[in-house]
């Protein structure tokens, strides 16, 4: 069988002027052109080939030689090449591109742009994208708690966080009370994992444990101080929000931070503000 959006092996049925005809071994009814430009030199009837198969701008099926950045099930980082009435189309590394409709978009896109998207066969028996990335993580990832994980994010929830495809392959999650600084779709985030759920799910924290982002924090708040020519224009019980603001921690990060770099001596805190030594 010939499987659309899928790199497969197929055998050389015929060999043609335009180029040569795939098919299944032994299976001589069905076959798809790869054309002359991409069949490799000295190739003879019987031979095998890798190839993906994708529909041109006919909507025949043909083959290529090339290898795509995702095949059906996948999930790929892809860009944004152009956006027309119809969609989107990302650079899927063939020479057609593909098309991210509008309802299958979180978010609008724009030129250029990074998009996580899975790719799909549509109702038409098209290839396409989606942003909608969900359905296509998986729980069984091989991380434990504490370990370091890279992923994207494909959707952000005023109420649960962000959303993350950790290794664009598996469910992770960073809870809104660690969401600190400002996140959108297509970020790549650095996180440790805080907790392997039940069901497999990640959750995540772009901080370290606390000891440890404490140094980091201390560091932060030292350098904004300077920033503000050595006196803080706040002390430490100013509101989450400012904190938030200026330093993309929670209040009590803030306040760990400080109480560090005030016993190391190199801060004084006063009833408006805080000042360098």
């Amino acid at each position: 069988m010939i499987e659309l959006g899928k790199m497969q092996t197929l055998t050389v049925q015929r060999i043609k002027d335009f180029g040569i005809y795939l098919g299944p071994k032994g299976d001589e009814e069905h076959s798809v052109l790869l054309p002359k430009k991409q069949v490799p030199e000295g190739v003879q009837v019987g031979d095998e080939l890798p190839v993906f198969i994708y529909k041109d701008s006919e909507d025949r099926l043909i083959a290529t030689t090339s290898t795509p950045m995702l095949q059906v099930g996948e999930v790929a980082l892809l860009t944004v090449k152009d956006v027309a009435p119809i969609g989107a189309f990302l650079d899927m590394g063939l020479e057609k591109d593909l098309l991210l409709p509008f309802k299958e978009q979180n978010h609008k896109v724009s030129q250029g742009e990074a998009c996580l998207v899975a790719l799909y066969i549509d109702k038409s028996k098209r290839l396409a994208a989606t942003m909608k990335v969900y359905s296509y993580m998986s729980a069984e990832s091989p991380y434990k708690k504490d370990d370091k994980v890279t992923g994207t994010v494909y959707e952000i929830n005023e109420n649960l966080g962000a959303f993350v495809a950790v290794d664009n392959r598996y469910y992770g999650l960073i809870p809104q009370k660690e969401l600190y600084g400002r996140y959108h779709e297509g970020d790549t985030v650095e996180a440790r994992v805080t907790k392997v759920r039940e069901d497999g799910k990640l959750d995540l924290s772009p901080r370290e444990k606390a000891h440890v982002q404490m140094d980091a924090d201390a560091q932060r708040v030292l350098t904004a101080i300077a920033s503000y020519q050595g006196v803080l224009p706040f002390n430490d019980k100013a509101a989450p929000e400012v904190i938030e603001r200026e330093f993309h921690m929670s209040k009590n990060a803030f306040k760990r931070a400080v109480g560090r770099l005030l016993k190391e001596g190199k801060i004084r805190i006063t009833e408006k503000t805080i000042e360098q030594i």
